[in-house]
């Protein structure tokens, strides 16, 4: 799946493995891994990483992370440099996208016994699978809880129109206004009627218009403080690497979100996007799909990520 990444790897195999015949054995059959070795390897290892849409800064700390490591590290001979380098960028990895672990389906089930109804709000550029991503949560959901999803993208007649389809195709109720009203009002029209009615959640969409940012961003920032989201979910696109993480990073910014779910995963030949957005937002990923179909979407797990990456 991770092709890129995983070929330049297998490349840097012989390389990695060749630096030991250069480096003075120990009495005790050991050697020494050099920091002007290590940094061969990091050198090339960089390049990889960058090509699988890592973004440079994470890069930096893997780099780092793995000098600190490695430099001064003693090896028997004999031992394979390269899988020793494999398992620390493993274990990098792993750091990094473990690091605010965050169990979706526990969260709802905990907060749904302090208040009700639970407001989940998803944010993210249109045409990147969003609509798509609230109906797969939906039907998530539907079997355990009752729902009502709030059509907030009013901008768009046509992003309307998407999520009603969604809602009749699965049975869910859609509370809409006319394009072109107040987003706010449709999802706190939403809540009231979910609150009147003991429904458990609301799923609301949102417009994602980047070309009009100060409008987005006061609109999302009015959403956020008459509504009260309980989560806040950027959606975007896994194959569309670093253009995700830099507006991950700029939903962050603007109204600062929960976690990211990320569409399209089957199709990516790389890998580090997930990586990338997990780092720049400090948030967790907490969904990934894998394809079209209502049942197409899995619970992240880091550790199958990065083992696809080195399988």
């Amino acid at each position: 799946m991770f092709k890129a990444l995983k070929e330049k790897l297998r490349e840097l195999k012989d390389k990695v493995d060749g630096i030991e015949e250069k480096v003075s054995a120990l009495a005790s059959g050991e050697i020494v891994i050099g920091e002007d070795k290590v940094e061969d390897v990091l050198n090339e290892l960089e390049i990889a990483l960058l090509e699988s849409d890592v973004a440079f800064e994470v890069v930096s700390e893997i780099r780092g992370k793995l000098r600190e490591r490695l430099v001064g590290r003693r090896k028997k001979i004999g031992k394979s440099l390269y899988n020793i380098v494999e398992n620390e960028l493993k274990a990098t990895l792993l750091e990094i996208l473990e690091r605010n672990r965050f169990d979706f389906d526990d969260f709802v089930s905990k907060r749904l016994m302090e208040k009700k109804p639970l407001n989940i709000i998803f944010v993210g550029v249109n045409g990147t699978g969003k609509t798509t991503t609230i109906a797969k949560v939906a039907k998530r959901l539907m079997d355990r809880y009752s729902l009502v999803i709030a059509a907030g993208d009013t901008f768009r007649a046509g992003a309307i129109e998407q999520i009603e389809e969604h809602s009749k195709r699965l049975g869910i109720r859609l509370i809409k206004h006319n394009p072109g009203s107040d987003p706010t009002a449709v999802i706190f029209d939403a809540l009231k009627h979910a609150e009147s009615r003991g429904i458990d959640i609301v799923l609301a969409d949102t417009a994602g218009r980047m070309h009009t940012k100060k409008n987005l961003l006061d609109q999302l920032e009015k959403i956020k403080r008459v509504t009260k989201p309980d989560l806040v979910i950027f959606v975007d696109e896994s194959i569309a690497g670093n253009d995700a993480v830099e507006r991950a990073r700029m939903f962050n910014e603007m109204i600062g979100i929960d976690g990211s779910i990320l569409t399209k995963i089957d199709a990516d030949p790389k890998g580090g996007t997930a990586i990338s957005i997990c780092y720049v937002t400090q948030r967790p990923i907490l969904f990934l799909g894998t394809g079209q179909g209502y049942d197409d979407l899995v619970k992240f797990d880091a550790k199958w990520l990065v083992e696809r990456i080195f399988s």
